[in-house]
């Protein structure tokens, strides 16, 4: 057997070195430049995504829904611990306390993170659709967002709760744009 043909013999072929771009093609091990230094400018797929400053629509979706999530159950959970801690009673036993306020924190945590996570999901969906609807991306499809939000949330309690929860979430969001816009113009960061 010839040893070009294959077998133990390595001439005429290059072995795979796994390690050999780690330290720039030399045996010299002190820089590993290649690892460190990492693109600092975000990669695209597609050059339209990189003219765009702001997050997709599908991230979007996670952000505000995971945050509306954790925020209310965060928040629940403090409602609830101060509701077990409020329902004791005389002659309750150490054990018996503590499973009181697990439960009415676990039950209201669940309550309040499901209903922010919604309107979160809601809210981020219906931004990302105004965006793709008008083709821009300003300050007013964020203020809509929140407007159809409330409305699209209170939908089953009737007309006039949709309204009134349409404009709390218009309020809402535009109080939240505003403040937004005065700490980029007035606190230095």
């Amino acid at each position: 057997m010839n040893s070009s043909e294959g077998g133990q013999g390595h001439e005429g072929r290059r072995l795979y070195n796994p390690y050999g771009d780690l330290y720039g093609g030399s045996i010299d091990y002190t820089p590993m430049r290649n690892i460190y230094e990492l693109p600092t400018s975000p990669e695209f797929l597609f050059q339209e995504e990189a003219a765009v400053q702001r997050r997709s629509w599908g991230e979007n979706i996670t952000y505000y829904t995971g945050c509306g999530y954790l925020s209310g159950a965060v928040t629940g959970a403090g409602v609830g611990l101060v509701d077990g801690l409020k329902a004791r009673e005389p002659g309750d036993s150490l054990k018996l306390r503590i499973n009181r306020v697990l439960n009415a924190s676990g039950h209201t945590g669940r309550k309040f993170g499901n209903r922010l996570g919604i309107i979160g999901l809601l809210y981020a969906g219906m931004e990302s659709g105004i965006v793709a609807a008008r083709g821009t991306d300003d300050v007013y499809n964020s203020i809509l967002a929140g407007l159809g939000t409330g409305a699209l949330f209170r939908a089953t309690a009737g007309l006039r709760s949709a309204a009134v929860a349409g404009a709390i979430g218009g309020l809402a969001v535009g109080a939240v744009v505003a403040g937004k816009q005065a700490l980029k113009r007035y606190v230095p960061l």
